[in-house]
């Protein structure tokens, strides 16, 4: 703490440094004298320029190279955090690329336990950064696409119950790493009232520390169930756009700008990403095919071939338009959520949201 405490006060002498030296060459603009009806330079141009050349480059070097050493020494405070709930930071390590990530022999026995848990192998998840970087999977036309700079900001809303902390906090990582700075209003934890200890003052002072003020954590004093820990999501989030979301994902580059794009063309649509699939033994990243949701005859949410005028259209870039939805990630205008009457909140069946909500759109 004591640490942490003289990081933030180095951060903040340097940059009431870098506001005076600002103002410093705000002042010390070549002063004029009027003289009748003409103005005259004080300094001759060739100085002032010399001046510019030599003088100023040579500070801003120097205030470049220390605000550069701060943000290593910032780095290095932030990264300990994740060093003391046994994580790692960085965009290397095991996975690295979405690949599968491996557990040496002796490893591979102390993961039992936890995988069957979890119904993931927990343990090696602790061993893959928090940062790993995954494929991008988009079609070229896509990376081409650009993107007004007016586009809604977004609420990130992740729901968990006796998650890993390592899979909780990978994704947060990954949206904060792959959601634009001015796009992202803020990420909102709900803890359905979780059992394990590691979820409680671990979690919530990590991503105070780590992310101040853009991490809430809302608890629930009992277990709610899905669809009532979202609806209270929905409650804390202050962004004009509400994103809903399991919280054992990892956002991939570009994702945000077309989902808030489409929102932001029509406030009533609702957007649902595309989904890869991450295998639940390796974290190996494994890539689906474009696909719409429909409905099998017991009524369960399932993938369909997209429509055929999608197909005809021969642009893999185009949003596909589908009757139904999947529940476990989707992005919608939060006051049209609102005025569509949410999710039932007495929904209680596993996959009921799917067919609700794609109905009540």
């Amino acid at each position: 703490m004591a640490s942490l405490r003289r990081v933030k006060v180095l951060l903040v002498l340097n940059l009431i440094a870098v506001a005076g030296f600002v103002l410093f060459l705000a002042k010390c603009r070549p002063i004029t004298t009027k003289s009748g009806d003409s103005f005259h330079d004080i300094h001759p141009r060739a100085e002032v320029a010399n001046l510019t050349a030599h003088g100023i480059s040579s500070i801003q070097d120097a205030v470049l190279k220390r605000l550069s050493l701060l943000e290593d020494i910032v780095y290095r405070q932030l990264n300990g955090l994740s060093k003391s709930l046994g994580l790692i930071e960085g965009y290397g390590g095991r996975g690295k690329g979405g690949l599968p990530a491996t557990l040496s022999p002796e490893e591979e026995e102390k993961a039992k336990g936890p995988h069957e848990k979890y119904g993931y192998n927990s343990y090696l998840s602790e061993k893959i950064s928090l940062d790993r970087s995954i494929p991008d999977y988009r079609p070229t036309k896509c990376k081409e696409l650009k993107y007004g700079k007016d586009l809604p900001q977004i609420s990130i809303i992740f729901i968990f119950v006796n998650e890993a902390l390592s899979v909780i906090l990978r994704s947060v990582h990954s949206a904060v790493n792959h959601t634009p700075a001015p796009l992202l209003k803020e990420i909102i934890l709900v803890d359905d009232n979780s059992d394990e200890e590691e979820l409680k003052a671990p979690l919530e002072e990590y991503v105070n520390k780590r992310y101040p003020g853009l991490v809430k954590v809302v608890r629930n004093q009992r277990r709610e169930g899905l669809i009532r820990a979202r609806i209270e999501g929905w409650k804390a989030a202050t962004g004009q756009v509400t994103g809903f979301f399991d919280a054992h994902v990892e956002f991939t580059a570009g994702w945000a700008e077309p989902v808030l794009s489409r929102i932001q063309e029509n406030r009533k649509r609702v957007i649902l990403p595309s989904i890869d699939n991450i295998k639940q033994d390796n974290f190996e990243v494994q890539r689906y095919e474009n696909s719409a949701h429909g409905y099998s005859w017991e009524l369960w949410c399932m993938y369909i071939s997209p429509p055929k005028d999608w197909w005809d259209a021969g642009d893999p870039s185009l949003p596909i338009r589908t009757p139904a939805m999947i529940g476990c990630s989707f992005v919608v205008n939060r006051k049209f959520f609102g005025e569509i009457g949410l999710l039932d909140p007495g929904m209680d069946v596993y996959g009921g949201e799917n067919i609700e909500l794609g109905i009540k759109v």
